[in-house]
């Protein structure tokens, strides 16, 4: 998508499509006033165009609600789509970035190949932290995310993409501020498309190999150094627990590591991304019910969301030194596969000393066991922050649905971090507990650990399985199961992979 600035007035501003955004003014409940749609701009001749469908009543400007006017009055544009925004004194960036999103996803099937936003005037939302390089990123981000569909293989795929956004900004508006913004909304909304990409790859497109081969070439073009070893190197780092996992499949693995250092950078911390790269699970010998087995394709949406967020990395290039660990695998039953009731040694933190060592209870309970030996090299390369991201557990959509994903951290401050990342991102996720209560849980009476907990508080025990390889360096585990993957269209995005969790991990990087 080409991406372009227009200070001009959104009269003489030709274009195929011109979306506004608008918001609900309601005032406080109980005052007496009646809902009041308004337009989050300035410019008289938009909002002259706009009057009578706003005073109908029939639009509300609810979040990401739209209402179209053809041939407007007074406007150069052929068309006029008013996008909501939900309520006037809860606009955020991140109601911009769906609006955006909701703006693309209503041309694309229109076969509307060109159109313009109006980026929301601060005058016209009073009391809003709406800066413009926020707004202007947001939008630009989440027009590229809008512009992503799943159909990869349809033979009559037809290319229904938006070749062409144009944001018209106030006039009074830095110049270099919304420049700056517009090349960081494609560089992070890119990223976050290339991780969806790489998840909506079914299994026998996208093997551990492969996806080592599409991390390297993605780090080729933007100047990462990549290494991505297999069979051999797992057994000399003796990777156990990851190799239990891979032993069960043809294909063999492949542990990808991506390195970002900037120029001049040698002190300060080195951040240890840590991905779960399982290309397809079918949960090994502790097989899955065949219902929605073929969802399973996404169970490398962490491994993927770590990869694309190096990409992002890569570009913005922020002063702190980071390292990516993605152990990619496939989790099948066969005379090779581990069974329930083996005992796995994890890979040791230091060559001379011993490996943890875990007893297989459920052979799908993998994902925790990759981590493991992902996190100890991590930390072995010298990572002295950790964050790894896995669809891990069902549980965690029991706990928080299909709305936020799960947050667990062993330090408040790395913690706080991340929390703050959120405000920037519009993401959501929560904090979960750790606890002596729930490590116990996994203590094994044969071996160090069990791979799991038992039903309750799956999320957590897995955490804390996690936390065990993790030790005292500062950590976070994000449980993206409930939100890697869209299960209906949304007016912003398409059904399919989400990319879940590239941009707050970009975010909780770049504040190092």
């Amino acid at each position: 998508m080409r991406t372009e600035v227009s200070f001009a007035s959104l009269a003489e501003i030709a274009t195929e499509l011109l979306a506004i955004p608008a918001a609900d003014a309601q005032t406080e409940k109980g005052s007496g006033a009646k809902p009041g749609p308004t337009l989050v701009t300035t410019d008289p001749a938009a909002q002259a165009a706009a009057a009578a469908v706003l005073a109908s009543g029939e639009f509300k400007a609810g979040a990401n609600e739209t209402v179209l006017i053809h041939s407007p009055a007074g406007l150069a544009a052929k068309r006029l789509l008013i996008v909501g925004l939900g309520k006037l004194s809860k606009v955020t960036a991140h109601s911009v970035r769906n609006a955006a999103g909701a703006a693309v996803r209503f041309a694309k099937p229109r076969g509307i190949r060109e159109l313009a936003f109006a980026i929301p005037s601060s005058e016209a939302v009073p009391g809003a932290n709406l800066p413009y390089a926020s707004v202007v990123r947001a939008t630009v981000e989440g027009a590229t995310i809008g512009d992503f569909d799943p159909d990869t293989y349809r033979s009559d795929r037809k290319d229904q993409s938006v070749q062409q956004l144009t944001l018209a900004v106030p006039a009074g508006a830095n110049r270099e501020v919304i420049e700056a913004g517009l090349a960081e909304g494609a560089i992070v909304g890119e990223s976050q498309n290339f991780a969806r990409t790489l998840v909506n790859e079914p299994g026998n497109k996208l093997t551990p190999t492969i996806l080592g081969q599409r991390a390297a070439e993605m780090a080729r073009q933007v100047g990462l150094n990549c290494e991505v070893h297999s069979t051999e190197k797992l057994h000399e780092l003796k990777m156990g627990a990851f190799w239990a996992v891979a032993q069960g499949s043809a294909e063999p693995p492949a542990l990808i590591v991506l390195r970002y250092t900037p120029e001049g950078v040698t002190e300060g911390p080195i951040l240890g991304l840590v991905g779960k790269g399982i290309t397809f699970d079918t949960g090994g010998i502790s097989i899955k019910p065949a219902d929605n087995m073929d969802r399973m394709k996404y169970d490398m949406a962490g491994g993927a969301a770590m990869i694309a967020a190096m990409r992002a990395i890569a570009l913005l290039k922020p002063k702190v030194r980071v390292i990516a660990v993605v152990c990619a695998a496939e989790n099948m039953p066969s005379g090779t596969a581990q069974k329930p009731g083996d005992v796995q040694t994890a890979m040791p933190i230091a060559p001379d000393k011993p490996g943890k060592t875990i007893e297989v209870i459920n052979t799908d309970a993998e994902g925790r066991m990759v981590l493991a030996d992902g996190l100890t090299y991590a930390r072995r390369l010298g990572a002295t922050h950790l964050i790894d991201a896995a669809t891990l557990t069902g549980a965690i959509s029991v706990a928080l649905g299909k709305i936020a994903g799960g947050i667990f951290s062993n330090d408040d401050v790395t913690y706080s971090k991340f929390d703050a990342a959120l405000k920037i991102t519009g993401e959501k996720f929560w904090r979960l507990p750790l606890g002596e209560e729930y490590a116990d849980l996994i203590k094994s009476d044969i071996g160090d650990i069990k791979n799991t907990g038992g039903r309750f508080g799956g999320a957590i025990t897995a955490a804390e399985f996690l936390h065990v390889f993790a030790e005292d360096t500062p950590w976070i585990h994000l449980d993206i199961a409930g939100i890697a993957w869209v299960e209906d269209a949304r007016p912003y995005i398409a059904k399919g992979p989400s990319g879940a969790a590239v941009r707050s991990i970009l975010e909780w990087a770049r504040s190092y």
